[in-house]
């Protein structure tokens, strides 16, 4: 099942403050990045520097296609409206800013790889591109990206939780879940640079359509066959990866 894209018509007042906070995150990301041609490894950053900037880059990826199940989720909110979305906001963001640990990780390591022979980087390179892109073929991915193009089902689950962390535990359900469907897109991006602007814009274009677009699960299953085709296109043009996994 990959689900339909989930269309509110009403609360489009907590779906604009996420476009909203995507949009100052972006803001943020050019005007301090946007010179920047690619960034190997972890951009020279210590992990709390690293986890700060990568939180800020997932708010700009990824509130643009959550915004519609964010305005879905806050029609069952009756009272304390405002405050329960920033929850629900900061608990789905704390999911991401935790999958920045790994992140680092992975970077750290693709930034080691530049100092390997060309043909061990150029391997190193091929190999997350394979990583990423197989992902984007299996039954998880669909069911993940099923939940996040569908997710009525998830608001009668999260209706029941019980108490004041209910939006907290609402968010990071979601979160999670938008996690396994999205983590190999971000494999491509440490591949690419971490913060390689213009891969940052097709990739949040990616999850964009993946989440919304009426053949988004089509959308998953093409950059599936075209990560896998770069996995071996980057033997021939090393430059393709641009997150100092190969020769430049």
């Amino acid at each position: 099942m990959t689900g339909r894209p989930v269309t509110v018509r009403g609360g489009t007042a907590p779906a604009g403050l996420l476009l909203v906070a995507a949009a100052a995150a972006w803001v943020w990301v050019v005007t301090r990045w946007g010179g920047t041609r690619a960034m190997p490894g972890t951009m020279g950053l210590g992990l709390p520097a690293f986890l700060a900037v990568w939180t800020l880059m997932m708010a700009a990826m990824m509130l643009p296609g959550t915004a519609p199940v964010a305005a879905l989720y806050a029609r069952t909110i009756t009272v304390h409206r405002t405050p329960r979305m920033i929850a629900f906001t900061v608990a789905y963001l704390l999911v991401w800013a935790a999958a920045g640990l790994p992140a680092y990780a992975l970077a750290a390591g693709l930034g080691r790889a530049g100092g390997l022979p060309a043909a061990m980087g150029t391997a190193v390179a091929a190999a997350v591109f394979v990583v990423g892109g197989v992902y984007q073929l299996t039954p998880l991915k669909d069911r993940c990206l099923a939940k996040c193009r569908s997710p009525v089902g998830q608001m009668l689950r999260y209706a029941s939780y019980p108490g004041r962390s209910r939006d907290l535990r609402a968010g990071t359900h979601h979160g999670a879940f938008c996690l396994g469907c999205c983590w190999s897109l971000m494999v491509l991006l440490t591949a690419f640079g971490v913060m390689n602007l213009w891969a940052m814009v097709v990739l949040t274009a990616v999850i964009t359509a993946e989440k919304l677009a009426p053949a988004g699960h089509l959308v998953a299953r093409a950059v599936g066959i075209a990560s896998i085709a770069l996995a071996v296109a980057v033997f021939w043009f090393p430059g393709l990866a641009g997150g100092g996994t190969a020769t430049m």
